[in-house]
């Protein structure tokens, strides 16, 4: 495998995702987005926010670079900005489980 050097912009954009994931409400919208597109009064169903609350996380995700809204009429849908991510992101709960193996045990366990 071949390994690239990391430019200020990659370091730029790893801080963006490192930020976004700093944060137990988008990293749930992130996590929520891999399976596809929501709403955001669905994402704040799930996630257990109001949607005042899930507005300002989704403007902070877009903001980074990470989600983009599609307008269908008067709602928009929100997905993940980049193929890639959803994939990332399943990786990321590896490790996760990795780390802390006790995070997700048995056969409730729906975070792999």
């Amino acid at each position: 495998m071949t390994s690239a050097t990391a430019t200020v912009s990659h370091t730029a954009a790893v801080a963006r995702l490192g930020y976004a994931l700093a944060d137990p409400t988008r990293s749930a919208v992130l996590l929520a987005l891999r399976t596809g597109p929501a709403y955001p009064s669905d994402l704040a169903d799930a996630v257990g926010v109001s949607r005042q609350v899930m507005s300002n996380q989704l403007a902070c995700l877009r903001g980074c670079g990470l989600v983009v809204a599609t307008p269908e009429g008067r709602r928009a849908s929100y997905r993940l900005a980049d193929p890639h991510l959803a994939p990332a992101l399943d990786e990321l709960l590896q490790v996760v489980l990795s780390v802390d193996p006790a995070c997700c045990t048995g056969e409730t366990c729906g975070c792999v």
